[in-house]
């Protein structure tokens, strides 16, 4: 029913890939040359390969990621140009494009298969000089490098940076599991040690009292991978010439074609009215923690490297809260169970352990089953480690679809984060920024995980607007906040008391402490991605580029060894080149779609979790999002919902 995570051989994995696609060669030819132009024998098979090539593959770039070794490296670099010359063939196969062109769907699915089948052939340069071809062919190949390239450098960079502190004084103040975590014995005296990974780094950000510790550790942060700018300026360089090989004036108006939004003018009109609308609130914000530094510390010249630090302090006086008073009452596997308890009643769905293998001890692996029928798999990997790239993301490995020979298949998906993790002395404990964490990804997970569209092109994940994508986590994490859904797992993880009233009504009550900072800080980011692929920029072009845009959105003056863009991998080693702006145009959906289910007392609107899931989430990229939108609630999204949700006067 589903495949078992494995790989029996990574040295003979490139072998065996290749093996793989010399067979889809082989079918593929032969679908291209045979006089059937029905979608039952050319579209479905095709998507079955599509299928059976992720199935075999996804494991080793997952490994790759979460077990990254020597020997994941070498398979994978091995493995890239075999991929990209395959897929460079297909998208430039002529012929089987011609054939496509002529099947008559019958449908709503199919159809929308056909449509995208014909614009992702044309986006991928079907129609140009084989010259023209051939030089699209060798920048995926490059591309796919680099990408790598990028991603390991930041990898080895962050695994590079230790911190070692000696006097206690200085990590006074910082959570004791955090204290724990760093403690470690040198020459039989013990020392804290801290890293660049996340929870490490954030630690000692947000709590670390010695102001030249955080700008050390804030430095080497910032001045991560230096060799990723050469990295940078190929990437730039051949997005902006494939670009121009299609036709388009940039790699931002080639990125248009597959998104909601249609054009540039209409992305930077949104951030730059949504900076407007942040920046007054902002400047209060940043006034308020500059005066508040300066009466508590005689801090004359805040820096970027004190922000967390104050703002963490300023919280707590404020609203006599921070996070080291709910993090007891969030150990990782209660509230993960918690998690699926609810998901389970919103959704009608259980979730059961699942003894299967995985690629680590603290994998959990779960079966779902809806109306007691088997419907698909999720696998958590949820605590930080050496060998494990940051951040947390959702990746989606088997499809829920119906392939040629009518056998229908399952989802399954893999949900990976960077949480403290579980030592000696603690379990591993949760800030709340985690758990929105988690339940993001989640609400990624489950818009895979309960697609039930029949065609594998459209279902789940696939097919769905790079630029809407983020509705369906966004919209769940906004449930992280309510006490209806918080009171069913915060339990303190030594003495079993519940969370109190009100502690979660502090969280509540901080959701949008500082927001107007946080928005300018988005809205830098994506008008930096957006902006930097309307044209073609080089060298210092890209660190100017970034200086101009913060002069509207960097309220405090940035350190010029400040090199963010090389640890921007979002856009230079993931999907979202040109399309950074996604989280906060899909935000838009996700905060109309939350007030419009949300329930005080449940947390969540049982009517219209069931409409949602039918609606939205079942029907993954067999429409537009907009249209998916308009039939559940018969409206549009309301774009003040967005400014609602973050209370910005």
């Amino acid at each position: 029913m589903f495949q078992n995570f494995h790989i029996d051989n990574l040295e003979n994995f490139p072998k065996e890939l290749d093996t793989l696609l010399n067979q889809q060669r082989t079918i593929i030819d032969t679908i291209t040359t045979s006089q059937d132009t029905s979608y039952e024998k050319v579209l479905k098979p095709l998507q079955d390969l599509d299928e059976a090539l992720g199935l075999f593959f996804t494991p080793l770039a997952h490994l790759n990621s979460v077990m990254n070794s020597e020997e994941t490296q070498k398979a994978y670099e091995a493995s890239l140009p075999l991929l990209s010359k395959f897929s460079s063939e297909m998208a430039q196969n002529e012929a089987l494009f011609k054939k496509i062109e002529q099947i008559k769907a019958s449908s709503d699915e199919a159809k929308t298969v056909v449509k995208h089948d014909i614009r992702d052939f044309v986006l991928s340069g079907v129609n140009l000089p084989k010259e023209e071809k051939k030089r699209m062919e060798e920048i995926s190949l490059k591309l796919s490098e680099l990408s790598n390239n990028f991603s390991q450098n930041l990898l080895n960079a962050t695994n590079d940076f230790e911190l070692i502190i000696e006097d206690s004084k200085d990590v006074e103040g910082l959570p004791q599991t955090d204290i724990d975590a760093s403690k470690v014995e040198v020459n039989g005296k013990t020392v804290y040690k801290f890293t660049l990974q996340i929870p490490s780094y954030l630690a000692y950000m947000t709590y670390g009292p010695n102001r030249e510790y955080r700008k050390t550790i804030s430095k080497a942060y910032a001045t991560r991978a230096p060799e990723n700018g050469e990295v940078i300026d190929q990437i730039l360089a051949l997005k902006n010439e494939k670009s121009k090989l299609l036709g388009f004036t940039s790699y931002a108006r080639y990125a248009l074609e597959t998104r909601d939004a249609s054009k540039e003018e209409d992305v930077i009109t949104f951030l730059n009215d949504l900076a407007d609308a942040a920046l007054p609130q902002a400047k209060n914000e940043l006034l308020e923690l500059q005066a508040f530094a300066l009466k508590t510390d005689g801090i004359e010249d805040l820096a970027g490297y004190d922000l967390a630090y104050y703002s963490e302090k300023l919280k707590k006086e404020k609203f006599n809260f921070d996070d080291t008073m709910t993090k007891p009452y969030f150990e990782q596997s209660k509230v993960l169970y918690g998690l699926l308890d609810i998901v389970s009643e919103l959704f009608n769905v259980t979730f059961k352990p699942a003894d299967v293998p995985t690629w680590h001890d603290c994998v959990k692996p779960f079966d779902i089953f809806d109306n007691d029928q088997l419907s698909g798999r999720i696998y958590f990997d949820l605590e930080a480690r050496k060998e494990k790239r940051g951040g947390a993301w959702m990746n989606d490995w088997e499809t829920h679809y119906v392939d040629a020979n009518d056998n229908v298949h399952l989802a399954s998906a893999f949900i990976v984060c960077n949480f403290s993790p579980t030592t000696d002395k603690n379990p591993s404990l949760l800030r709340h920024d985690d758990i929105v964490t988690l339940f993001h990804e989640m609400g990624h997970a489950i818009h895979h995980l309960f697609g039930t569209c029949k065609e594998r092109s459209v279902s789940g994940i696939n097919g769905v607007a790079w630029d809407v994508v983020e509705f369906p986590s966004q919209f769940l994490e906004n449930f992280a906040y309510e006490e209806a859904i918080l009171k069913r797992f915060g339990f303190h993880y030594e003495t079993g008391e519940p969370i109190s009233s009100t502690l979660m009504a502090k969280i509540k009550e901080t959701k949008n402490y500082q927001a107007a900072l946080g928005i300018l800080r988005q809205v830098e980011f994506s008008l930096f991605d957006f902006t930097l692929h309307q044209d073609l920029y080089q060298g210092d072009e890209v660190q100017s580029l970034l200086d101009e845009i913060r002069k509207k959105t960097a309220l405090l003056q940035t350190p010029s060894y400040n090199k963010f863009q090389h640890g921007f991998a979002h856009i230079f080693a993931g999907g979202y080149a040109a399309g950074y702006y996604s989280y906060k145009w899909a935000e838009v959906l996700s905060a109309d779609a939350f007030f419009e289910c949300i329930d005080p007392k449940d947390g969540f609107n049982q009517e219209k979790a069931k409409g949602y899931k039918a609606y939205i989430l079942a029907n993954g990229g067999s429409k537009e999002m907009s249209t998916l939108y308009h039939e559940w609630l018969g409206r549009k999204a309301d774009v003040k919902s967005l400014i609602k949700l973050y209370e910005i006067e």
